[in-house]
């Protein structure tokens, strides 16, 4: 079962959630702090990090920035409201997805689920592809992208891609000038058709577009077709 790093300062719910994803098998290290959060965080090597936004001392933004910046986990939010603000900036921080509190045991476990299934890259259990030789390198500009290998790079330099970072560009560029809407990328890169919440996409595309381009406001390569949604390219 997946290990679960919780960083929670209420101290009720950490002991609520903890509870409930040790009853469904999983390891769980609690941190009451962001500074204990990131302390315990290379021993006990989780799988996912469970984070609460409003934290004292570091906040969950900060904590977010500086796991994203050394570590690509997967990383959701617990947040106490459903506070559009407070959405946009975590995810804009590093985020792959979001909780409202309080949140049934079923439906954290139903969330840690589907954020490790698309941020496994290539899936668990999928074998790969019988070749006769080292796949080739799609180049695209200064963008090279190896999808055996799952290395992107630009100008000869590796780029640190997040999982949903990673799956977003392999997703877009694997048909390049398709047109994709929100709700689509919701459903094949995200799995969320349960949900349509398209601020995860947005934000995901705009860190996505501040490794990837040169200009990440004029984008070449992941571009916004007003109206619809996004696609790779052309270039």
């Amino acid at each position: 079962m997946p290990r679960v790093l919780l960083i929670e300062d209420d101290a009720a719910v950490r002991d609520g959630v903890t509870l409930a994803l040790r009853r469904r098998g999983h390891e769980v290290a609690a941190a009451a702090s962001g500074e204990e959060g990131l302390d315990v965080l290379p021993g006990f090597r989780p799988d996912i990090v469970l984070l609460d936004l409003m934290l004292p001392g570091k906040d969950g933004f900060e904590v977010c920035r500086l796991i994203r910046a050394e570590r690509q986990l997967p990383i959701i939010m617990l947040t106490a409201r459903g506070d559009d603000l407070d959405v946009v900036l975590g995810l804009e921080a590093g985020a792959d997805d979001y909780i409202v509190k309080p949140a049934r045991g079923e439906v954290l476990e139903a969330r840690i689920r589907a954020v490790l299934r698309r941020t496994a890259l290539p899936a668990e259990g999928t074998p790969a592809p019988a070749e006769p030789g080292p796949a080739p390198v799609e180049t695209y500009g200064e963008l090279a992208i190896d999808r055996a290998g799952l290395v992107v790079g630009k100008g000869g330099q590796d780029l640190a891609l997040a999982p949903s970072e990673m799956k977003l560009l392999l997703f877009l560029s694997a048909t390049p000038g398709q047109v994709f809407s929100r709700q689509q990328l919701l459903e094949q890169v995200w799995e969320h058709s349960y949900h349509g919440d398209a601020r995860l996409v947005d934000a995901c595309v705009m860190r996505l577009r501040t490794k990837i381009e040169d200009t990440p406001r004029s984008p070449r390569y992941v571009q916004t077709v007003r109206g619809f949604g996004y696609r790779f390219g052309p270039l």
